[in-house]
Protein backbone atom coordinates (compact mmCIF):
# COMPACT_ATOMS: atom_id res chain seq x y z
CA UNK A 1 0.00 0.00 0.00
CA UNK A 2 1.46 3.61 -1.20
CA UNK A 3 1.83 6.54 1.72
CA UNK A 4 -0.38 9.00 0.99
CA UNK A 5 1.08 12.22 -0.36
CA UNK A 6 1.11 14.44 2.79
CA UNK A 7 1.76 17.61 0.50
CA UNK A 8 -2.00 17.30 -0.86
CA UNK A 9 -3.60 16.80 2.34
CA UNK A 10 -4.98 19.85 4.52
CA UNK A 11 -3.71 20.62 7.93
CA UNK A 12 -7.03 19.43 9.59
CA UNK A 13 -6.56 16.11 8.08
CA UNK A 14 -2.88 16.20 8.78
CA UNK A 15 -2.79 17.39 12.63
CA UNK A 16 -5.96 14.43 12.85
CA UNK A 17 -3.39 11.76 11.39
CA UNK A 18 -0.96 12.89 14.07
CA UNK A 19 -3.08 13.08 16.78
CA UNK A 20 -4.29 9.53 16.17
CA UNK A 21 -1.05 8.43 15.65
CA UNK A 22 0.25 9.63 19.41
CA UNK A 23 -2.89 7.48 20.91
CA UNK A 24 -1.87 4.25 19.08
CA UNK A 25 1.91 4.74 20.23
CA UNK A 26 0.82 5.71 23.97
CA UNK A 27 -1.61 2.56 23.55
CA UNK A 28 1.52 0.43 22.75
CA UNK A 29 4.14 2.13 24.95
CA UNK A 30 1.13 1.17 27.85
CA UNK A 31 1.56 -2.45 26.51
CA UNK A 32 5.27 -1.86 26.77
CA UNK A 33 4.99 -0.96 30.52
CA UNK A 34 2.88 -3.82 31.37
CA UNK A 35 5.37 -6.48 30.28
CA UNK A 36 8.24 -4.58 31.68
CA UNK A 37 6.30 -4.85 35.13
CA UNK A 38 6.07 -8.55 34.71
CA UNK A 39 9.89 -8.59 33.66
CA UNK A 40 10.45 -7.03 37.42
CA UNK A 41 7.92 -9.17 39.22
CA UNK A 42 9.33 -12.64 37.58
CA UNK A 43 13.29 -11.55 38.83
CA UNK A 44 14.55 -10.99 35.21
CA UNK A 45 16.87 -8.60 36.47
CA UNK A 46 18.38 -11.80 38.79
CA UNK A 47 17.99 -14.28 36.63
CA UNK A 48 20.41 -12.69 33.81
CA UNK A 49 22.88 -11.83 36.37
CA UNK A 50 22.60 -8.25 36.81
CA UNK A 51 22.05 -5.93 39.18
CA UNK A 52 18.18 -4.60 38.81
CA UNK A 53 15.92 -4.08 35.27
CA UNK A 54 17.02 -0.41 34.52
CA UNK A 55 21.06 -2.32 33.82
CA UNK A 56 19.25 -4.71 31.84
CA UNK A 57 16.99 -2.53 29.75
CA UNK A 58 20.16 -0.11 28.89
CA UNK A 59 21.96 -2.83 27.65
CA UNK A 60 18.91 -4.68 25.57
CA UNK A 61 17.17 -1.77 24.29
CA UNK A 62 20.01 0.86 24.45
CA UNK A 63 18.28 2.88 27.00
CA UNK A 64 20.68 5.74 28.96
CA UNK A 65 19.92 4.48 32.71
CA UNK A 66 17.68 7.46 33.52
CA UNK A 67 15.57 6.59 31.17
CA UNK A 68 15.37 2.64 31.88
CA UNK A 69 14.71 3.57 35.60
CA UNK A 70 11.70 6.32 34.32
CA UNK A 71 10.00 3.47 32.05
CA UNK A 72 10.48 0.89 35.04
CA UNK A 73 8.99 3.30 37.51
CA UNK A 74 6.23 4.44 35.28
CA UNK A 75 5.53 0.75 34.38
CA UNK A 76 5.57 -0.51 38.24
CA UNK A 77 2.81 2.53 39.22
CA UNK A 78 0.50 1.57 36.85
CA UNK A 79 0.65 -2.59 37.49
CA UNK A 80 1.88 -2.91 40.95
CA UNK A 81 4.42 -4.69 42.35
CA UNK A 82 4.68 -8.11 44.27
CA UNK A 83 5.97 -8.61 47.76
CA UNK A 84 8.75 -10.93 49.14
CA UNK A 85 5.95 -13.78 50.09
CA UNK A 86 4.38 -13.56 46.24
CA UNK A 87 1.58 -10.88 47.05
CA UNK A 88 0.13 -8.87 44.50
CA UNK A 89 0.00 -5.13 45.21
CA UNK A 90 -2.50 -2.92 44.52
CA UNK A 91 -1.24 0.12 42.01
CA UNK A 92 0.09 3.37 43.16
CA UNK A 93 -1.96 4.76 40.57
CA UNK A 94 -5.30 2.51 39.03
CA UNK A 95 -7.37 5.71 37.94
CA UNK A 96 -4.37 6.58 35.69
CA UNK A 97 -3.85 3.10 34.33
CA UNK A 98 -7.08 3.14 33.12
CA UNK A 99 -6.96 6.05 31.10
CA UNK A 100 -3.17 5.30 30.17
CA UNK A 101 -4.75 2.34 28.39
CA UNK A 102 -7.01 4.06 26.28
CA UNK A 103 -3.65 6.51 25.33
CA UNK A 104 -4.70 9.24 26.52
CA UNK A 105 -1.84 9.98 28.52
CA UNK A 106 1.85 10.44 27.92
CA UNK A 107 4.70 8.72 29.89
CA UNK A 108 5.35 12.48 31.03
CA UNK A 109 2.08 12.82 32.52
CA UNK A 110 2.57 9.46 34.48
CA UNK A 111 5.35 10.88 35.87
CA UNK A 112 3.65 14.04 36.86
CA UNK A 113 1.00 12.31 38.16
CA UNK A 114 3.24 10.02 40.41
CA UNK A 115 5.17 13.31 41.81
CA UNK A 116 1.95 15.10 42.53
CA UNK A 117 0.35 12.32 44.44
CA UNK A 118 3.04 11.59 46.73
CA UNK A 119 1.18 14.61 48.46
CA UNK A 120 -1.88 14.37 48.20
CA UNK A 121 -4.53 11.67 49.34
CA UNK A 122 -5.65 8.62 46.92
CA UNK A 123 -8.99 10.17 46.31
CA UNK A 124 -7.32 13.07 44.65
CA UNK A 125 -6.40 10.83 42.40
CA UNK A 126 -9.61 11.00 39.90
CA UNK A 127 -9.38 14.65 39.83
CA UNK A 128 -5.61 15.14 38.46
CA UNK A 129 -6.11 12.56 36.27
CA UNK A 130 -8.90 14.72 35.00
CA UNK A 131 -7.31 17.23 34.76
CA UNK A 132 -4.30 15.19 32.90
CA UNK A 133 -6.79 14.43 30.15
CA UNK A 134 -6.81 18.37 28.61
CA UNK A 135 -3.43 19.97 29.75
CA UNK A 136 0.00 18.96 29.21
CA UNK A 137 2.37 17.51 32.32
CA UNK A 138 4.10 20.74 33.40
CA UNK A 139 0.32 22.24 33.99
CA UNK A 140 -0.47 18.98 35.69
CA UNK A 141 2.26 19.77 38.04
CA UNK A 142 1.15 23.20 38.74
CA UNK A 143 -2.58 22.06 39.47
CA UNK A 144 -1.54 19.23 41.88
CA UNK A 145 1.00 21.87 43.60
CA UNK A 146 -2.34 24.10 43.67
CA UNK A 147 -4.76 21.44 45.02
CA UNK A 148 -2.72 20.23 48.06
CA UNK A 149 -2.27 23.69 48.99
CA UNK A 150 -5.57 23.96 48.91
CA UNK A 151 -6.41 20.45 51.33
CA UNK A 152 -3.31 21.70 53.55
CA UNK A 153 -3.58 25.39 54.13
CA UNK A 154 -5.63 25.09 57.59
CA UNK A 155 -2.96 22.43 58.73
CA UNK A 156 -0.35 23.72 61.77
CA UNK A 157 2.84 24.14 60.86
CA UNK A 158 5.18 21.66 61.79
CA UNK A 159 7.14 22.23 64.76
CA UNK A 160 11.27 22.45 65.11
CA UNK A 161 12.96 19.38 66.67
CA UNK A 162 14.32 20.01 69.25
CA UNK A 163 18.24 20.01 69.29
CA UNK A 164 19.83 16.63 70.28
CA UNK A 165 23.26 16.41 72.07
CA UNK A 166 25.86 14.91 68.83
CA UNK A 167 26.66 11.53 69.39
CA UNK A 168 27.46 8.54 66.92
CA UNK A 169 25.25 5.44 65.78
CA UNK A 170 25.81 2.93 63.96
CA UNK A 171 22.86 0.28 63.07
CA UNK A 172 22.74 -2.41 60.49
CA UNK A 173 19.98 -5.23 59.23
CA UNK A 174 20.33 -7.17 56.73
CA UNK A 175 17.03 -7.31 54.60
CA UNK A 176 17.32 -10.56 52.01
CA UNK A 177 21.02 -10.15 50.68
CA UNK A 178 21.37 -6.75 51.39
CA UNK A 179 22.65 -5.06 54.44
CA UNK A 180 20.90 -1.73 55.53
CA UNK A 181 23.36 0.48 57.29
CA UNK A 182 22.30 3.62 58.95
CA UNK A 183 24.72 5.91 60.91
CA UNK A 184 24.61 9.55 62.59
CA UNK A 185 27.58 10.83 63.13
CA UNK A 186 29.34 14.13 65.35
CA UNK A 187 30.47 17.05 63.40
CA UNK A 188 33.96 16.05 63.24
CA UNK A 189 33.26 12.49 62.68
CA UNK A 190 30.76 13.81 59.64
CA UNK A 191 33.11 15.70 58.31
CA UNK A 192 36.05 13.18 57.84
CA UNK A 193 33.29 10.64 56.14
CA UNK A 194 32.33 13.47 53.74
CA UNK A 195 35.93 14.06 52.91
CA UNK A 196 36.61 10.66 52.56
CA UNK A 197 33.24 9.98 50.63
CA UNK A 198 33.53 12.85 48.38
CA UNK A 199 36.49 11.78 46.27
CA UNK A 200 34.95 8.31 45.28
CA UNK A 201 31.62 9.56 44.57
CA UNK A 202 32.18 11.95 41.53
CA UNK A 203 30.53 10.88 38.16
CA UNK A 204 32.28 8.67 36.31
CA UNK A 205 33.77 9.95 32.94
CA UNK A 206 31.21 9.48 29.80
CA UNK A 207 32.34 6.73 27.89
CA UNK A 208 31.46 6.15 24.45
CA UNK A 209 30.04 2.60 25.08
CA UNK A 210 27.92 3.66 28.71
CA UNK A 211 27.67 7.46 28.11
CA UNK A 212 27.54 9.48 31.08
CA UNK A 213 27.25 8.38 34.40
CA UNK A 214 23.24 9.06 34.83
CA UNK A 215 22.78 7.30 38.80
CA UNK A 216 21.77 9.63 41.30
CA UNK A 217 23.57 10.90 43.98
CA UNK A 218 22.37 8.47 46.76
CA UNK A 219 23.49 6.10 44.39
CA UNK A 220 26.84 7.30 43.85
CA UNK A 221 27.58 7.92 47.49
CA UNK A 222 26.78 4.06 48.54
CA UNK A 223 29.04 3.14 45.33
CA UNK A 224 31.68 4.99 47.06
CA UNK A 225 30.74 3.77 50.23
CA UNK A 226 31.05 0.11 49.33
CA UNK A 227 34.30 1.40 47.54
CA UNK A 228 35.69 2.72 50.91
CA UNK A 229 35.43 -0.82 52.13
CA UNK A 230 37.08 -2.45 49.86
CA UNK A 231 40.15 0.45 50.10
CA UNK A 232 40.27 -0.02 54.16
CA UNK A 233 40.21 -3.65 53.58
CA UNK A 234 43.58 -3.18 51.92
CA UNK A 235 45.10 -0.99 54.06
CA UNK A 236 48.29 -1.34 55.37
CA UNK A 237 47.53 -0.17 59.04
CA UNK A 238 44.22 -3.17 59.67
CA UNK A 239 45.13 -6.10 61.87
CA UNK A 240 45.16 -9.16 59.13
CA UNK A 241 47.22 -11.16 60.66
CA UNK A 242 45.80 -10.94 64.28
CA UNK A 243 49.47 -9.50 65.52
CA UNK A 244 51.47 -11.77 63.47
CA UNK A 245 54.31 -10.08 61.72
CA UNK A 246 53.70 -8.03 59.12
CA UNK A 247 53.79 -9.93 55.78
CA UNK A 248 55.77 -8.88 52.93
CA UNK A 249 55.77 -9.70 49.65
CA UNK A 250 59.81 -9.50 47.82
CA UNK A 251 59.68 -9.61 44.05
CA UNK A 252 63.02 -10.75 42.16
CA UNK A 253 63.46 -13.08 39.46
CA UNK A 254 63.79 -16.81 39.78
CA UNK A 255 67.83 -16.72 38.53
CA UNK A 256 68.51 -13.91 41.19
CA UNK A 257 66.19 -15.61 43.86
CA UNK A 258 67.85 -19.35 42.79
CA UNK A 259 71.92 -17.51 42.89
CA UNK A 260 71.12 -15.40 45.74
CA UNK A 261 72.38 -11.97 43.59
CA UNK A 262 70.65 -9.04 42.28
CA UNK A 263 68.12 -6.90 43.68
CA UNK A 264 64.41 -7.40 45.00
CA UNK A 265 61.27 -5.03 45.06
CA UNK A 266 59.16 -4.69 47.93
CA UNK A 267 55.54 -3.45 47.85
CA UNK A 268 56.63 0.69 48.59
CA UNK A 269 58.16 -0.64 45.24
CA UNK A 270 61.74 0.08 46.87
CA UNK A 271 64.89 -2.25 45.68
CA UNK A 272 66.90 -4.06 48.20
CA UNK A 273 70.04 -6.52 47.61
CA UNK A 274 68.98 -9.98 47.55
CA UNK A 275 71.46 -10.32 50.74
CA UNK A 276 68.92 -8.38 52.78
CA UNK A 277 65.90 -10.70 52.00
CA UNK A 278 67.22 -13.59 54.30
CA UNK A 279 67.54 -10.81 57.30
CA UNK A 280 64.23 -9.15 56.42
CA UNK A 281 62.73 -12.87 56.88
CA UNK A 282 63.82 -12.91 60.35
CA UNK A 283 60.62 -10.29 61.22
CA UNK A 284 58.29 -10.77 58.79
CA UNK A 285 57.03 -13.54 56.53
CA UNK A 286 57.60 -13.71 52.96
CA UNK A 287 55.76 -14.04 49.57
CA UNK A 288 57.96 -15.30 46.72
CA UNK A 289 56.22 -14.24 42.91
CA UNK A 290 58.53 -16.06 40.35
CA UNK A 291 58.70 -13.61 37.24
CA UNK A 292 59.21 -14.53 33.86
CA UNK A 293 61.84 -13.52 31.04
CA UNK A 294 60.60 -9.91 31.00
CA UNK A 295 59.92 -9.11 34.63
CA UNK A 296 56.36 -10.11 35.14
CA UNK A 297 54.77 -12.12 37.73
CA UNK A 298 53.69 -14.94 36.71
CA UNK A 299 51.82 -17.49 39.19
CA UNK A 300 52.24 -18.34 42.70
CA UNK A 301 49.93 -21.42 42.17
CA UNK A 302 47.44 -22.96 44.04
CA UNK A 303 48.81 -21.38 47.59
CA UNK A 304 46.17 -19.00 47.60
CA UNK A 305 43.47 -17.15 46.13
CA UNK A 306 43.89 -13.35 46.55
CA UNK A 307 46.25 -11.74 44.59
CA UNK A 308 49.55 -10.54 46.26
CA UNK A 309 50.72 -6.81 45.64
CA UNK A 310 52.96 -7.49 43.35
CA UNK A 311 50.83 -9.07 40.49
CA UNK A 312 48.17 -6.77 41.33
CA UNK A 313 50.83 -4.21 40.33
CA UNK A 314 50.94 -6.07 37.06
CA UNK A 315 47.73 -5.71 36.36
CA UNK A 316 47.49 -2.35 36.92
CA UNK A 317 50.56 -1.58 34.49
CA UNK A 318 48.73 -3.93 32.10
CA UNK A 319 45.07 -2.74 32.28
CA UNK A 320 45.48 0.57 33.53
CA UNK A 321 41.83 0.17 35.43
CA UNK A 322 38.87 -1.65 34.89
CA UNK A 323 39.39 -3.61 31.66
CA UNK A 324 35.19 -3.94 31.42
CA UNK A 325 34.56 -2.48 28.01
CA UNK A 326 33.67 1.89 27.92
CA UNK A 327 34.72 1.64 31.66
CA UNK A 328 37.01 4.07 32.89
CA UNK A 329 37.31 3.35 36.63
CA UNK A 330 40.43 3.68 37.67
CA UNK A 331 43.16 1.13 39.33
CA UNK A 332 42.58 1.98 43.11
CA UNK A 333 38.63 1.68 42.03
CA UNK A 334 39.41 -2.47 40.63
CA UNK A 335 39.32 -6.02 42.07
CA UNK A 336 41.74 -8.95 40.80
CA UNK A 337 39.39 -11.28 39.00
CA UNK A 338 40.24 -15.09 38.48
CA UNK A 339 39.44 -15.72 34.64
CA UNK A 340 39.01 -18.77 35.47
CA UNK A 341 37.64 -19.40 38.88
CA UNK A 342 40.16 -20.27 41.27
CA UNK A 343 37.61 -22.65 43.07
CA UNK A 344 37.29 -24.57 39.58
CA UNK A 345 41.37 -24.96 39.50
CA UNK A 346 42.28 -21.58 38.09
CA UNK A 347 45.66 -20.35 39.05
CA UNK A 348 46.62 -16.88 40.96
CA UNK A 349 48.91 -15.29 38.02
CA UNK A 350 48.79 -12.37 35.70
CA UNK A 351 47.56 -14.87 32.53
CA UNK A 352 44.24 -15.74 34.87
CA UNK A 353 43.28 -12.17 35.87
CA UNK A 354 42.20 -9.08 34.81
CA UNK A 355 40.88 -5.51 36.77
CA UNK A 356 37.62 -4.84 36.90
CA UNK A 357 35.54 -2.45 39.10
CA UNK A 358 32.75 -3.55 41.60
CA UNK A 359 30.11 -3.13 39.46
CA UNK A 360 31.58 -5.17 36.64
CA UNK A 361 33.30 -7.76 39.12
CA UNK A 362 29.71 -8.59 39.91
CA UNK A 363 28.30 -8.29 36.42
CA UNK A 364 30.92 -11.38 35.58
CA UNK A 365 29.72 -13.69 38.19
CA UNK A 366 26.26 -13.11 38.09
CA UNK A 367 25.51 -12.92 34.71
CA UNK A 368 26.70 -14.09 31.52
CA UNK A 369 29.11 -12.07 30.75
CA UNK A 370 32.96 -13.59 30.16
CA UNK A 371 35.68 -12.93 30.18
CA UNK A 372 39.00 -14.71 27.90
CA UNK A 373 42.70 -13.99 27.77
CA UNK A 374 43.68 -13.53 24.15
CA UNK A 375 47.20 -13.14 23.35
CA UNK A 376 47.84 -11.79 26.97
CA UNK A 377 44.83 -9.30 26.46
CA UNK A 378 41.38 -9.90 28.17
CA UNK A 379 38.42 -9.74 26.16
CA UNK A 380 34.68 -9.82 26.98
CA UNK A 381 32.01 -11.39 25.47
CA UNK A 382 28.18 -10.05 26.00
CA UNK A 383 25.43 -12.25 26.73
CA UNK A 384 23.83 -13.95 23.84
CA UNK A 385 20.57 -12.10 24.42
CA UNK A 386 22.27 -9.10 23.75
CA UNK A 387 25.11 -10.29 21.28
CA UNK A 388 23.81 -13.30 19.06
CA UNK A 389 27.06 -13.23 17.73
CA UNK A 390 28.95 -12.92 20.68
CA UNK A 391 31.91 -11.05 19.39
CA UNK A 392 34.90 -10.46 21.91
CA UNK A 393 35.38 -6.68 22.73
CA UNK A 394 38.05 -4.91 24.71
CA UNK A 395 38.23 -1.88 26.63
CA UNK A 396 39.83 0.88 24.48
CA UNK A 397 40.07 3.93 26.91
CA UNK A 398 43.48 3.02 28.60
CA UNK A 399 44.89 1.67 25.39
CA UNK A 400 45.30 5.98 24.57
Amino acid sequence: MNEPDLGLLATDSLLRSVVSEVAEIRVREHVMMCQIAELERRGAAAELGYKNLAQVLRHAVRWDLTTARQWLARALSLTGELTPTGARLDPALPVTGEVVAEGVLSGEHITVVAEVMKVLPAEAEKSVVEYAREHEPAAVRSFGKELAYRLFQNDPEPREPEAKRPHNELRTRWAGDQLEVWAKLDEVAGAKFEAMIDPLAKPRPETADEGPDLRSRPEREGDAFAELVDLLLRADLLPEHGGEPVTLTVTMAYEDLVREVGAAMLDSRERIRAAEVRQLACNAGVIPVVLGGRSEAMDIGRKTRTFPAAIRRLLVARDRGCAFPGCGRPPRHCDAHHVRSWADGGDTSVDNAVLVCRLHHRLLHRSEWEVTMVAGIPMFTRPRWLDPERKPRRNLLHTV
